[in-house]
């Protein structure tokens, strides 16, 4: 006949065993969203360095016109000869019914470059989607920036004032060889391994953007962020 204490000490056995399983979940889900996180608060520091910059008044004056604002805090830039930019970036994008900016959906940038290039360089980026054809493009798969949307370079100084009709403007603060960093040819991808990291289930950017069908309470500050920079500046207009 089997003992209590036998009967016991296997039960306590298997919800350890349970409760182990559990913990592994969840610490590995933890440190999967740690690395979006750590991506989503970099990316406010740098929509917050861009908003203060005084060289930054046609980005600061256009937001508020944005379809939605794709912010990569670390780009990096390398080569010799042949050469290449990547960085990982996230998109928020603004609900034409309540104002509210939406997001973030996870996204990798890769470019390639031939031609007499040098050094290395690390750029801070955020490119105002300024069209529907912009917001729709993004909303694939992959898009190639000069190919399947136009961009141009933001006007920079405080006084800059020009009339731009591209899809994307891009906005850069660049420290190193290279003067700048030109978006044009760079593909965007859509990260679904991080976006299902984040959110926790597989999800498609449409879902996060336009339908608002899943939150992640951590971004919030970034979005009101966004809705602080955007509300003011459309204001001063």
């Amino acid at each position: 006949m089997i003992s209590t204490a036998i009967v016991a000490g296997a039960s306590r056995k298997w919800m350890g065993r349970v409760a182990l399983a559990a913990f592994v979940a969840v610490s590995g889900q933890a440190w999967a969203q740690s690395e979006q996180q750590d991506l989503v608060n970099s990316a406010e520091t740098t929509f917050s360095n861009f908003v203060r910059d005084p060289d930054m008044t046609w980005f600061q004056r256009h937001v508020g016109s944005a379809k939605a604002v794709l912010i990569a805090p670390q780009v990096v830039k390398a080569g010799w000869i042949f050469g290449g930019s990547g960085g990982r970036a996230v998109l928020f994008a603004r609900n034409d019914q309540t104002g509210r900016w939406e997001g973030p959906a996870f996204y990798n940038l890769a470019t390639a470059s031939v031609g007499f290039q040098a050094g290395i360089a690390v750029s801070e980026t955020v490119t105002l989607v300024m069209t529907d054809k912009g917001l729709n493009s993004l909303l694939a798969t992959s898009v190639k920036v000069g190919g399947d949307a136009s961009i141009a370079a933001g006007p920079i100084g405080a006084g800059a004032n020009a009339d731009i009709t591209t899809d994307f403007v891009a906005f850069a603060r660049s420290k190193g060889v290279y003067g700048g960093l030109n978006l044009d040819g760079t593909v965007i991808h859509v990260a679904d391994n991080w976006n299902r990291a984040y959110y926790g289930r597989e999800i498609q950017p449409p879902d996060i953007l336009l339908h608002a069908s899943a939150h992640n309470p951590q971004a919030d500050r970034l979005a009101a962020a966004l809705n602080r920079a955007s509300s003011a500046k459309t204001s001063l207009r």
